[in-house]
């Protein structure tokens, strides 16, 4: 059975204390309130999170390659995957119809 966890109340500051810490704050160099420019600026963090957005998306697809062939690329390192990519792109333009 775990032991109750005595929580300890927050006390709210005065009226009067929170007109001193604000004073202090705004008295700060370093730290001044944000403008109302710098507010409609700011936006959420999930929209800035992650990998940016590739102009040129890829597809996830399922492909069944020989030992062989994934053996190879997969010698090469880190990264087989997008040479394994630029291969095939190579192959389709050297194909091509139009080329």
């Amino acid at each position: 059975m775990s032991k109750a966890v005595k929580k300890t109340p927050i006390e709210m500051p005065t009226v009067a204390e929170d007109r001193k810490i604000t004073s202090a704050a705004m008295a700060d160099p370093d730290a001044q309130p944000l403008t109302v420019a710098q507010l409609k600026a700011m936006m959420p963090l999930r929209t800035v999170r992650g990998r940016p957005k590739s102009a040129n998306r890829k597809l996830l697809v399922s492909v069944r390659y020989s030992p062989e062939v994934l053996a190879y690329f997969r010698s090469t390192g880190e990264g087989w995957q997008s040479r394994m990519d630029s291969v095939l792109r190579q192959y389709v333009q050297k194909h091509s119809r139009g080329s």
